[in-house]
């Protein structure tokens, strides 16, 4: 499975935050004003704010905690298993982990809500009447690590460089903001454009602020491995591409003892270490090198774990519920390609890949099949369609499919063979039925090319998953071959669009807005860079992503979702994986927590901190 370390606004974290209503209700303690306005310590979508405006600390958040040690992760084979550059923002290169450790933000996200932001640079936020102006009332005593002040001018630079030069997954959204002004050098006015998206201002507050002073010496929309200017806890200490970044805690950090941010980033050192090899790096975990390692390799986690350190109980293991929505895994195939332009021959596919003898032989049954878009979460469609499920979809019945209003389609569970003959002649139907024909064992597209196809992987780790579904291809007369490479030739032929098919994991928020135009949309499909990784081009699909983004309950959403579902899973866009619904973590038995995790994520940088005895005992209290 495909995730990150740092699931913050960053290039494709960019959306992460979801969907606040067009026309939200005030948040829950939000001080009312005339005319309709209000005033608030934070924004959420749909105006639910679960902690007061005197609230002290997160609750998962220990304020006690110490300050102290070095917390030290690891980088393995991903899609960036290198880096080249410190600017985590634009299209071009490859970011370094953990900028956005490097730089504060109007608003901070709590892990304990999907959608909801509370007061950082800025101490409060009006919204006018009609939704369309907030005004950000900004902390005076916000600095930059060489002690200038960040000021509202600062702010509205930042979130017109991002909307001009920065990466698509950020401006593209920031079309719908008209303007961002700095009225005083505390006041900033953001205007929004009247059908602006609904997460929109929850976007802006949480993007990160730059020095406009900086910047006048520094061009932002150029790759660099000069640490850039930040005001966050953090900053960078030290940098070698391809191995090693280092950031340090900022001693004199303006806003340690905000409500936001007390009892959080209690390290004195946050260390990310890189490795080309997945298996090396889990060497370099168990050598002590790496002090916690987050496992994704199912058969590592059953059998990987009988080493010395771990039999002595000096390293723990635990798994913690994920209860993020798991978004959609898979072999995503690109429909701009004419190869794959037909549904049937798409879905044929589907029925080629064997789920239960992969997750028996290869996951010790770890894992279980994903079947939807909006995996884990009540946004999936299930069974038929409901009455307000259908009222959406009626008016495209003559334009969607018609399984669109029946029991959606799920990967039928195979025999486990390996090799399941009924689901191979299934395929091989549909196949007939979009014109394909065989000819000497070879299956020919319907203008008569052979059906050729490639895999692109950024890891050799898929392969052994990839091989044997070639090989079930290949008794369909498909050849079909796999290429890994670099990380940076990766990225370019993904952004430029080459390719045949590519693994992902799509992630999807709890409360989708934006988002979903940039994973679907019409519009996304031709853009370097874009989250529409399979080229999805569907007018029905547009037209429901619209309807998403003016859904003004959370009830309205999920209707939509579910039905947006139905379509895209008729589209037959992409080979489901699998998913597994919690975090498998190992550590060194060096650390400290507070009582409780955050809902939505492990906490691990944001909220453990170094036991000094129990670091002293494993003798590793430099660590």
């Amino acid at each position: 499975m495909d995730r990150r370390h740092s699931p913050l606004l960053t290039r494709r974290g960019a959306l992460r935050l979801g969907a606040a209503a067009l026309l939200a209700a005030p948040a829950r303690g939000a001080a009312a004003q005339a005319g309709g306005e209000y005033e608030s310590h934070g924004l959420s979508i749909f105006g639910d704010l679960e902690l007061p405006v005197d609230f002290d600390h997160f609750p998962y958040a220990d304020p006690a905690a110490p300050i102290g040690g070095t917390l030290i992760l690891e980088r393995p084979a991903t899609k960036n298993d290198s880096f080249d550059s410190l600017n985590g923002y634009i299209l071009r290169g490859n970011p370094a982990a953990g900028l956005e450790l490097l730089f504060d933000r109007l608003m901070a996200p709590s892990l304990d809500e999907p959608d909801a932001v509370y007061g950082l640079v800025a101490r409060s936020v009006r919204v006018s009447a009609d939704r369309s102006t907030y005004t950000f009332f900004l902390r005076p005593e916000a600095r930059f690590h060489d002690g200038s002040p960040l000021t509202a001018h600062d702010v509205a630079f930042s979130l017109e460089a991002l909307k001009k030069d920065g990466h698509p997954l950020i401006a593209l959204p920031l079309r719908d903001m008209t303007s961002a002004t700095a009225s005083s050098d505390h006041e900033l006015v953001v205007a929004f454009a009247p059908e602006r998206p609904r997460e929109l201002p929850v976007l802006v507050a949480s993007q990160p602020i730059f020095s406009k002073a900086y910047y006048q010496a520094h061009k932002f929309a150029e790759t660099t491995l000069e640490a850039p200017l930040g005001s966050g806890r953090y900053r960078i200490a030290a940098v070698e591409p391809g191995r090693y970044v280092v950031y340090e805690r900022v001693a004199d950090y303006w806003g340690a003892e905000l409500p936001v941010n007390r009892g959080q980033g209690n390290f004195a050192t946050i260390r990310y270490d890189y490795f080309a090899d997945a298996g090396v790096a889990f060497e370099a975990f168990k050598a002590g090198t790496i002090s916690l390692h987050e496992e994704f390799r199912a058969s590592y986690w059953a059998t990987g774990y009988d080493f010395p350190a771990m039999r002595q109980g000096r390293v723990e293991r635990e798994e913690i519920p994920d209860r993020n929505a798991s978004g959609a895994q898979g072999y995503f195939l690109n429909a701009r390609r004419p190869i794959f332009q037909d549904a049937r021959i798409r879905r044929a596919l589907v029925y080629a890949f064997d789920f239960e003898w992969t997750n028996r032989n290869l996951f010790h049954g770890a894992y279980r099949r994903t079947t939807s878009y909006f995996e884990n979460s009540d946004l999936k469609a299930e069974g038929p369609p409901g009455a307000d499920e259908v009222a959406l979809l009626e008016p495209f019945r003559d334009k969607a499919p018609k399984e669109v209003f029946g029991e959606p389609f799920r990967p039928p569970a195979s025999d486990g063979s390996g090799q399941d003959r009924a689901l191979l002649r299934k395929a091989s139907d549909l196949l007939a039925a979009a014109g394909c024909t065989r000819r000497d064992g070879v299956l020919l597209l319907p203008d008569g090319a052979p059906f050729r196809f490639e895999f692109l992987q950024f890891s050799s780790f898929y392969e052994k998953i990839t091989q044997p579904y070639i090989k079930n291809l290949r008794l369909l007369g498909i050849t079909a071959t796999e290429r890994v490479v670099d990380s940076a030739q990766y990225k370019r032929r993904v952004d430029e669009f080459d390719y045949d098919v590519r693994t992902e994991r799509l992630r999807i928020t709890h409360s989708p807005g934006e988002e979903l135009r940039a994973l679907f949309g019409s519009e996304q499909a031709g853009i370097p860079g874009t989250r529409n990784i399979s080229g999805v081009a569907d007018p029905v699909v547009d037209a429901l992503i619209a309807k998403a983004l003016q859904a003004r309950t959370r009830a309205e959403l999920a209707t939509v979702c579910r039905a947006l579902d139905r379509v895209l899973i008729a589209g037959a866009y992409w080979v489901p994986h699998w998913y597994k619904p919690s975090f498998w973590l190992a550590y060194w038995d060096m650390f400290g927590r507070p009582a409780r995790a955050p809902r939505y994520d492990p906490g691990v940088a944001q909220t453990w901190w170094v036991d000094t005895d129990k670091a002293e005992k494993l003798k590793m209290t430099g660590r």
